[in-house]
């Protein structure tokens, strides 16, 4: 991996890797990812649905998105994916913290004209938020893939930072009468609402049943990591 000023780290070095493998994992992990971009001096992050394929991010959204239409151009984007474990709370106000995985990541955006690399793409994307579901479901029509920008996001470079463990409290501050620990925090699936129109003999299927698992990480999806 390349690396430059940009994805050093200058603070808590300690917390900080450019591992790929650790990188991956948080990516993989995560549903959101914020894109930042500066346009005419106005700086703008817009949160959007990703998936990975080895060192690319695919992005997509509505040909009339202001953010697709102006990272297809190619200008230096920056992309970010923050997952929350829990909160750490400490003794003193000061030392309070949260335990968390993130990754950012640096690179270009180039938009995919292909229909078929578009519609691979397009899978790739719902496989990593719902595995399973695209064999499933119709697939888009002509009219929708071409309403729809996909952008192919090859990481230049990146690290991934994270928190884990207890609170870090001064020694001097330790016999201070009040609760410390960490409130772990996690993302669950619930109980599947079922929509108002399914036909009669449609059941749940199972990727929405253990969904669960997918949360959990008991389940990663298949990627190529070269």
């Amino acid at each position: 991996m390349s690396r430059t000023e940009r994805s050093k780290l200058h603070r808590r070095r300690d917390r900080g890797s450019q591992d790929w493998e650790l990188i991956y994992s948080v990516l993989d992990a995560g549903f959101v990812a914020h894109v930042g971009f500066c346009v005419a001096n106005q700086t703008f992050v817009i949160p959007t649905m990703y998936g990975r394929h080895g060192r690319t991010l695919y992005l997509h959204g509505s040909v009339a998105s202001r953010l697709l239409r102006e990272l297809e151009r190619g200008i230096q984007i920056c992309v970010t994916v923050t997952l929350i474990d829990g909160l750490v709370l400490s003794r003193s106000a000061f030392d309070h913290s949260m335990n968390y995985r993130s990754v950012v990541a640096f690179g270009q955006a180039q938009k995919i004209e292909d229909p078929q690399q578009k519609l691979d793409s397009l899978r790739l994307i719902s496989e990593h938020l719902i595995a399973g579901r695209w064999s499933e479901v119709r697939p888009p029509s002509v009219k929708e893939l071409n309403a729809t920008t996909v952008l192919r996001f090859s990481i230049d470079e990146a690290s991934s930072k994270i928190r884990s463990g207890p609170p870090q409290d001064e020694e001097s501050d330790r016999e201070f009468p009040v609760w410390a620990g960490v409130l772990p925090l996690a993302l669950s699936s619930l109980a599947p609402i079922p929509d108002d129109h399914l036909c009669e003999e449609v059941i749940i299927p199972a990727y929405v049943l253990q969904y669960e698992a997918r949360l959990r990480g008991v389940a990663p999806i298949a990627k190529d990591d070269a």
